[in-house]
């Protein structure tokens, strides 16, 4: 199988089977989404859609947040995994928000990366779901899919699962592809355990193949 074969089978079945996949972070405008991505960190989607509404009700704008202390936004989040920190970079993105930005979340990688709490990951979650642009966030399951079904090989980090990716895939099925495999990372293709036989992409997978040889 070529890497090509294996990318158009993948994306295929993936289109097939989750034809609206989209993040399951729950958010209203680009700074609660801002809000919500620093706050998953190490921490799950369901921890995080549980804190932000009444974070957000309390500090619904970069305005009212950036006159927050970090003592206010830990009482907030202090179910999250780290707390303290994840407090001082959403005061700290607030602040730089309005100081530098006009209150806006702003839609390019170079700004994006400017703000206090916000890595390439975030930046890119940014710019695919709220901006639709052709950017591939690579979290610890974009990672781990992507290598063991045969996306990447020996990916030594991130940023080159990143530029793999962004290569193989066509850029308008980047900003879906990025949540198909978080799913598929999720729900299916789990770290310990892959459930590879309620798997839709199996016969495209270099992990399935080669244990199915064995």
């Amino acid at each position: 199988m070529t890497l090509e074969e294996r990318y158009n089978g993948v994306l295929s079945r993936f289109a097939e089977a989750m034809p609206e996949a989209k993040t399951e972070l729950n958010y209203t405008d680009s700074f609660g989404l801002l809000v919500a991505v620093i706050l998953s960190a190490q921490c799950t989607d369901k921890r995080v859609n549980m804190i932000t509404p009444a974070l957000l009700e309390a500090y619904p704008t970069p305005e009212a947040m950036a006159e927050a202390s970090q003592e206010d936004i830990f009482e907030y989040i202090k179910s999250v995994s780290y707390p303290n920190n994840k407090a001082k970079s959403l005061v700290g993105m607030a602040r730089t928000l309005v100081s530098d930005f006009g209150g806006k979340v702003p839609d390019d990688l170079e700004s994006l990366l400017k703000i206090p709490g916000v890595g390439r990951k975030t930046a890119n979650v940014i710019l695919s779901v709220v901006f639709q642009k052709s950017a591939m966030a690579v979290d610890t399951h974009v990672f781990r899919v992507s290598e063991r079904i045969g996306l990447t090989t020996n990916s030594k980090n991130p940023l080159t699962t990143e530029k793999t990716l962004v290569e193989n895939i066509p850029q308008a099925l980047i900003p879906k592809a990025h949540h198909w495999l978080i799913l598929h990372g999720r729900y299916v293709c789990k770290a310990r355990k892959p459930e590879c036989l309620n798997c839709v992409i199996r016969d495209y997978c270099r992990f399935w193949n080669k244990s199915t040889k064995q």
